[in-house]
């Protein structure tokens, strides 16, 4: 029970975190994406089911909170859990540059999950400007934040591990 009560207490501190200090640090609207990086990292350690469940918790505080599209968060970490919690099967679990590198196909794949949900609904989307101008800056941030993230869920999977 305790180590649940760290896993959800790294998760709100993340999220205090995306939503607080990174807003400073953000381009266009867009700043590094906290929850998604989180996601991705268990998910690679974990699984993909506990890559799902945590991505399901993890868009669900983030679109509970926000006021947006109730589920589009949901959606798109779950899916990013899964796929890379699928690939964390046959990759060595321990790999700190696997988060790192990965970092960048998971803003691609929760990106085009949003943008496709925002086509249906309608909204019109220049897609060369949004690559340009919102896409290359998140990624880069997402590069730089997604060591010491990776690095914060290996120590708290090291500490499920030993108890």
């Amino acid at each position: 029970m305790r180590i649940i009560g760290l896993w959800t207490m790294l998760l709100v501190l993340c999220y205090a975190l995306q939503t607080s200090l990174l807003t400073y640090v953000s381009f266009d609207g867009f700043s590094a994406n906290l929850m998604l990086l989180l996601t991705v990292s268990v998910a690679f350690l974990r699984g993909h089911e506990k890559g799902a469940c945590f991505g399901f918790m993890a868009g669900l505080l983030q679109d509970a909170t926000t006021g947006s599209y109730f589920g589009l968060a949901m959606f798109s970490y779950m899916t990013a859990g899964i796929i890379f919690g699928k690939f964390s099967v046959n990759l060595f679990r321990d790999q700190s540059l696997l988060p790192v590198i990965s970092s960048i196909p998971a803003l691609a794949l929760h990106f085009a999950i949003t943008i496709t949900f925002l086509f249906f609904l309608g909204w019109q989307i220049d897609l060369i400007k949004f690559l340009k101008v919102d896409f290359w800056p998140a990624a880069i941030m997402q590069i730089v934040l997604a060591y010491p993230v990776h690095k914060l869920v290996l120590s708290l999977n090291e500490l499920s591990k030993r108890r």
